[in-house]
């Protein structure tokens, strides 16, 4: 009889002696959502490892339904049972194609200490961030993103005044990403493509009067003018990333040029926006379903001027209605 032990018997006996702390590294590598409908109902190990609050310090909501009828679990109860079980020591959440400002709010009433905020897709409007931004004082990296809600520039003003260590600001409206020439994303109303045509420097200002400390900016899709753009460059002089990809009333001309040189990546309105991968989300047709963990531990203003004299008419010919 052979001395070499049987191979499955060995991988068998090695996984489950793992110690938790690999265990956990290696759960951790899994979205919430995977973690909460899958892998805790595995054995009572990764059960035991699965409630642990450290494996609750960053959360990843994403998920691939663009719209609430897709989904097919309750993701908002999902977001708050994984909330809880952070016991307070969350510091990085992101949240995809999902979540309003109720959400918004009780994320931030359980956790103080969050450093990291990801905002995709969400219903979220600018009296949500109005309430919450004083519980963000330790905020370095915040991303607003496809928001359903109208996102202003007064939101940006109160991010910044309440956040005065953010670092990373993305800042992403993609129904604006209209170029005169092609329309690059589909926009499906006049209201929308009307908008597009309109330049609007209020987030761009708000930027340089709030966010001077920023390193990294993203602003795809925005509206923003060269005099917003100097505005941001002269105010935020530590910048080391600015995304302006999608930014079609900017002239990178004459004394703007600088951005190249003070700035160490810069994309510019005409680059490729391909490698943004959550803006066109695969939807699946599917019922919601309730949310059951089998181990749960609870019970269950707008501007009318616009700078183009014959914006109805190009509205027109894009056949718009």
């Amino acid at each position: 009889m052979s001395d070499v032990p049987d191979r499955s018997r060995l991988l068998s006996r090695s996984w489950k002696e793992f110690p938790d702390d690999v265990m956990s590294s290696i759960l951790a590598r899994l979205g919430a959502i995977e973690i909460l409908q899958t892998a805790q109902k595995v054995c009572t190990t990764w059960r035991r490892i699965c409630k642990q609050p450290s494996m609750w310090r960053r959360i990843d909501m994403s998920n691939k339904w663009s719209f609430p009828s897709d989904q097919p679990f309750d993701l908002d109860k999902m977001c708050r049972h994984a909330i809880d079980r952070s016991c307070g020591s969350l510091v990085e959440i992101k949240l995809q194609n999902f979540g309003n400002n109720e959400l918004l709010k009780y994320i931030t009433d359980s956790s103080r200490g969050i450093r990291s905020l990801q905002l995709v897709n969400c219903y979220i409007k600018d009296e949500g961030f109005s309430e919450v931004a004083s519980k963000l004082s330790v905020l370095e990296d915040l991303e607003i993103s496809v928001c359903g809600g109208y996102i202003s520039h007064k939101t940006v003003e109160v991010v910044g005044q309440a956040c005065p260590l953010l670092k990373s600001f993305k800042l992403n409206c993609f129904r604006f990403m209209l170029n005169k020439q092609n329309l690059r994303l589909s926009l499906t109303t006049r209201d929308d493509l009307r908008a597009s045509l309109r330049t609007c420097d209020e987030e761009a200002l708000a930027i340089s009067r709030t966010m001077q400390d920023l390193h990294h900016l993203k602003l795809v899709g925005n509206r923003l003018t060269n005099d917003g753009l100097r505005k941001i460059i002269d105010s935020c002089t530590n910048l080391e990333s600015l995304d302006l990809r999608c930014c079609y009333h900017l002239n990178l001309a004459g004394d703007l040029g600088r951005c190249a040189e003070q700035i160490k990546s810069l994309r510019l309105p005409n680059d490729s926006v391909d490698d943004i991968d959550y803006l066109s989300s695969t939807t699946v047709n599917c019922h919601i379903a309730p949310y059951e963990d089998d181990y749960s531990d609870f019970d269950e203003e707008e501007d009318d001027d616009s700078e183009f004299d014959d914006e109805e008419d190009y509205i027109d010919t894009m056949g718009m209605s």
